[in-house]
């Protein structure tokens, strides 16, 4: 069975309370519970009485996959554990946040400190300046920041930050990239060559996405076009450095030279979006490694979220003064936030960014997360399966089908149906992959070898049963 990383104790002992009570399960309960769906049924058919789709986050729904939601009680280094007790190795990680694991001392400790001292004051605090140095220290494209509460609120600002400073209105995104629920970016492409988004939920009337240009990942004919296009009109163009909502898909070095490129010759700003690989692939993020192949590249402005937070509401902008003069209340660009710096949220951040800057934290990171990967691709030529996987830093995906996707197309080309089945097959074996094909998966510092080692024999099993 895997163990419980051994941590140092945290200077304040951990917390009683509900979650403590002894319905609560134990780390040393049961592994592996089949069939788990008595307790988390019913909580899930609660939750639908007053929760719509009994969830606060569609993919939570298990829609996807199908199948019960698991209602998760407790978490602790590299494991959850349900509302029946079973426990999970969790490759979820509050979906990226969590890459010390659940519950790492120094910043529970942070955390509990700053509670004591008072959750919320709609003022400045030393701890905000602290966090703002700290994100700055590590990317050198950033020279201020404005910290809010939601990767949404951190996309939808940056891109009224690039609209105020440039005095334009288009913008381009692309297909498989998800920068939030803000009205501008729920759109998706449609047939044309360039095409302008229409709204893909209701609620989003079709002028509000007028100025959205859609094109496809790693297309730099496509990306050509629309500059030749439109690019006197460009505000910006935002990108996942690598895409993190299409499961696992990185940016090609030439797509991001010529996209950089490109925005130079028309005057657009680069955004990149980081609120799922910030802090989480390096320690100066997805932009630190195409600068490395791209001498001198950055990008103009930064979105950061999940890790800076530390698994706490928390996300961030950035980019250089001069930009970042055009901002409230220096410049006419309007963003607030009752809660953006909050000071639990912000000791959290600042624990988590101090811990993972420590020397050789990403090495080690790194060489769990292609152990994994290694071994899940390593069971699937062994089960005969297609496959094809991909990994950097603490953050990893997988497709069933070759070669390995260079966009949204390609992955919804991927066998869907295998993955739902596996998916449960790896559930049931104690595994807790993300409920979607479309999702990137997460490994942190408490996953130990045994971990790893077990998660790979879960593989061979479940590849094995079809």
């Amino acid at each position: 069975m895997a163990r419980t990383p051994n941590w140092p104790k945290a200077a304040n002992p951990r917390p009683t309370g509900p979650h403590r009570t002894s319905r609560s399960p134990r780390p040393e309960a049961r592994a592996v519970s089949i069939d788990s769906s008595s307790r988390n049924a019913a909580l899930f058919e609660r939750a639908q009485l007053s929760i719509p789709g009994g969830v606060n986050s569609p993919v939570r729904a298990f829609r996807a996959v199908g199948g019960t939601p698991r209602f998760i009680a407790r978490a602790a280094g590299a494991y959850m554990w349900d509302a029946e007790g079973t426990k999970y190795i969790d490759y979820i990680g509050s979906w990226g946040p969590m890459i010390l694991g659940h519950g790492h001392p120094a910043v529970l400790d942070a955390v509990l400190k700053a509670a004591h001292d008072g959750f919320s004051f709609g003022a400045p605090t030393e701890a905000e300046v602290e966090l703002a140095e700290e994100i700055i220290r590590h990317v050198p494209s950033i020279e201020q920041v404005r910290l809010v509460s939601s990767g949404t609120e951190a996309a939808m600002s940056a891109i009224r930050l690039a609209r105020g400073a440039t005095g334009r209105s288009k913008l381009i995104k692309f297909e498989g990239c998800y920068h939030g629920h803000a009205d501008a970016l729920l759109v998706k492409a449609g047939s044309g060559l360039a095409t302008f988004g229409h709204p893909t939920s209701a609620g989003v009337p079709p002028e509000v996405v007028q100025h959205t240009i859609v094109l496809r990942y790693n297309d730099i004919e496509q990306l050509e076009a629309a500059f030749a296009a439109h690019g006197a009109d460009l505000a910006c163009v935002m990108i996942e450095p690598i895409a993190g909502n299409m499961n696992f898909v990185r940016a090609a070095v030439p797509f991001v030279k010529r996209l950089r490129e490109l925005c130079d010759q028309h005057g657009a700003l680069l955004v990149f979006d980081e609120v799922m690989t910030g802090f989480r692939v390096a320690l100066g993020s997805a932009q630190s490694l195409y600068a490395k192949a791209l001498p001198g590249f950055k990008p103009d402005i930064s979105v950061f979220g999940k890790v800076i937070g530390g698994g706490m509401p928390l996300a961030a902008f950035g980019t250089t003064r001069k930009i970042m003069q055009n901002l409230a209340p220096l410049g006419p660009v309007y963003q607030a936030g009752t809660l953006s710096g909050n000071p639990v949220a912000t000791a959290c951040g600042l624990a988590t960014l101090r811990e993972i800057a420590k020397p050789g934290f990403y090495e080690a990171l790194g060489a769990s997360t292609r152990s994994l990967v290694q071994g899940l691709q390593a069971a699937a030529d062994e089960a005969g399966v297609p496959f094809s996987s991909d990994s950097e830093g603490g953050m990893f995906g997988f497709f069933f089908g070759k070669p390995l996707p260079q966009n949204y197309d390609e992955v919804m080309a991927t066998d869907k149906e295998r993955f739902n089945r596996f998916f449960h097959a790896m559930l049931g074996h104690g595994v807790y992959l993300a409920p979607a094909l479309y999702e990137a998966g997460f490994v942190s510092a408490a996953h130990t070898a045994t971990d790893i080692a077990a998660t790979v024999q879960a593989a061979r099993d479940a590849l094995r049963a079809g």
